[in-house]
């Protein structure tokens, strides 16, 4: 293997989703094995993280949807000749298209080897396109590995890697416990669980995530006589703002005000999973991956979620009786009152974890940069 590595991640923002953890998480991957990282983007609340752990961080808008936007072309070439990175590795479409403009104007000599990551099952045109012009195209999921092929023909199937998104097993398992201060707090922020069977949708508010299906839920187990209390955690972008108030709205006039509590943007999500009774993962298209779903998983929380995308992927492998049919409200019921009496045992060993995921993703920087010494 070469005994140098320089990679240079690029995305829009570093807030929150699984784009910008899984670019952290390469990141501290590459830095840790004694290599080169930056990550070029609009910034945000992961950069402290990112530099703390060793990465340099590049600020630049790429990411806003705007004709000036392309000012940056000339930037990204200046850095890309300043730094000489052996790989850039593009993970969303707008940065792709600016960083792959500035590197088609680099002398061929002087070219950086190109790795793009599908994230998800993008629309299907000539834009989005761009995620597929890596030497190596990562796919987060055997679906979106399936998209490619479906959508792009003129992609070369061997250059497809899959590699599922990871999480960090020696922190995501089934020994894990809150703190008790985590606890006591909990309790007293949220004293309306007290007693009830929690469960819990974790999802951005957003309508194909699927939060009025899970609404329909809690309705109907009520009026089963169940004595459950629904979370919904996730934040709510600006522009989602009136989806917000539909559900809210909703949720009073089906009379389900004391059952059913939005959280907002949590940062400790893992907690939250860790006090739940059973996750649910009801998006109405399919995830890439879902990471929320193995992280629960891997804490022996079991999830209900729909027969589809990286979800069903993860649920075959570790829970396949959690798994329901699309849209099937009445089935995700009929289950969660089953397991109210018989919660169902979760499977151990999967391939979902950080580590393989960062192995798997540094082999394939390095077998680039081999076929070209």
């Amino acid at each position: 293997m070469t005994q140098s590595l320089t990679v240079i991640q690029i995305l829009p923002a570093l807030n929150s989703g699984g784009v910008e953890r899984g670019t952290t998480e390469i990141a501290k991957a590459l830095v840790d094995a004694g290599y080169k990282s930056y990550v070029i983007s609009a910034g945000g609340r992961l950069v402290e993280q990112l530099e703390r752990e060793g990465t340099t961080h590049i600020a630049l808008p790429v990411g806003e949807k705007r004709l000036s936007t392309l000012k940056y072309i000339w930037q990204l070439r200046k850095l890309f000749r300043e730094i000489k990175p052996d790989i850039i590795h593009l993970r969303s479409r707008l940065p792709a298209w600016i960083a792959y403009l500035a590197w088609r104007k680099l002398p061929k000599a002087d070219r950086p080897h190109i790795v793009t990551t599908v994230h998800g099952p993008y629309s299907i045109n000539r834009y989005s396109a761009i995620m597929t012009v890596g030497d190596r195209v990562i796919a987060v999921s055997n679906m979106i590995k399936g998209y490619i092929i479906d959508n792009y023909s003129d992609v070369n199937p061997n250059k497809i890697s899959v590699i599922h998104r990871g999480i960090d097993t020696l922190r995501y398992n089934k020994d894990y416990h809150p703190q008790q201060d985590w606890l006591q707090q909990w309790k007293a922020d949220f004293p309306q669980l007290t007693g009830k069977l929690v469960l819990t949708l974790p999802a951005r508010i957003t309508a194909w995530k699927g939060q009025d299906d899970f609404i329909s839920c809690i309705k109907q187990l009520k009026q089963h006589g169940l004595t459950v209390h629904g979370l919904i955690v996730g934040e709510t972008h600006p522009r989602k703002q009136g989806f917000l108030t539909e559900l809210q709205q909703r949720i009073q006039n089906l009379g389900l005000d004391n059952d059913i509590t939005f959280t907002g943007h949590r940062t400790d999500i893992q907690n939250i999973l860790a006090v739940s009774d059973i996750v649910f993962s009801l998006a109405k298209q399919p995830e890439a991956f879902g990471r929320t779903t193995i992280e629960a998983l891997s804490m022996g929380i079991p999830v209900i979620g729909y027969n589809h995308g990286g979800v069903a992927e993860q649920l075959n492998t570790l829970l396949p009786e959690g798994l329901v049919d699309i849209n099937d409200v009445d089935a995700v019921v009929n289950k969660v009152i089953f397991w109210q009496h018989k919660p169902p045992i979760v499977g151990n060993d999967h391939p979902f974890t950080l580590q393989l995921m960062c192995e798997k993703t540094v082999t394939i920087y390095h077998e680039l940069c081999e076929d070209t010494q």
